[in-house]
């Protein structure tokens, strides 16, 4: 989340919401869609194998489409993949890197922008 909050914070204009889903995503402001979705993906990144069929009714009954899940768990995988390639390989975000700790997405969050 770190050097993709910045970006988030630019898309959705809510840099309140980007320091609460920093923080705790559970504990943050959304709508049910949103919540229902980031539950998912939380358990399909930490828990793949409790992953059932009634996980992804749940988000049917919240608005979502099958193509809608599917795109929800491929971009979840990705991240998975591109995270454990790169932690694997010892890859750290370059020292001038600007969304790391300091960056405008957390200075937004103590009012300084």
């Amino acid at each position: 989340m770190t050097h993709h909050g910045e970006s988030l914070r630019r898309l959705i204009k809510d840099a309140e919401l980007v320091v609460q889903l920093r923080q705790d995503f559970t504990q943050a402001f959304l709508g049910e869609a949103d919540r229902t979705m980031l539950d998912y993906v939380a358990k399909l990144a930490e828990t793949p194998p409790a992953v059932t069929e009634a996980d992804a009714d749940a988000l049917r009954q919240v608005g979502f489409s099958d193509r809608a899940i599917l795109d929800v768990v491929q971009i979840t995988a990705y991240f998975a993949f591109v995270t454990r390639l790169a932690e694997g390989l010892g890859v750290r975000l370059e020292d001038d890197w600007p969304f790391q700790e300091g960056s405008a997405c957390e200075a937004s969050s103590s009012g300084a922008e």
